[in-house]
């Protein structure tokens, strides 16, 4: 029997006491067991790798995703900071009672901005 076969295998049919099939038909059979038992193998092999691969994909994306997590909670916490900053600031700043866009952007010949004395520190992530 085929290196590897299971010797419980129910598949192979002895021939029938009257039909004794030829050496060549014996030698077509083995080697076709033999090559399905190659084919399957490799068929095991691959779809292991397949999983294995997935596995390795799905720990990436869950470290990507905890990454991202992260970096969105310090943009959100830099986000509160600033507003809060802006909204400290408003009161003291005359030149945003009157919403207009040339108080919002000046043009940029306008050197002494009233902004300029504002010192925020650098957020730390």
């Amino acid at each position: 029997m085929a290196q590897g076969s299971d010797s419980n295998d129910t598949s192979y049919k002895s021939p029938s006491p009257g039909s004794r099939p030829s050496s060549s038909d014996d030698v077509k059979k083995v080697m076709r067991r033999e090559k399905n038992r190659i084919a399957a193998q490799k068929s095991r092999m691959r779809q292991t790798q397949k999983a294995d691969n997935l596995h390795l994909e799905s720990e990436n994306l869950q470290k990507e995703n905890a990454a991202l997590k992260k970096e969105v909670k310090q943009l959100t916490e830099e986000a509160k900071y600033l507003s809060s900053v802006l909204s400290s600031h408003e009161p003291l700043c005359t030149g945003l009672a009157p919403q207009t866009p040339e108080l919002l952007y000046p043009p940029p010949h306008h050197s002494s901005y009233h902004h300029q004395h504002i010192t925020v520190p650098h957020y730390q992530h």
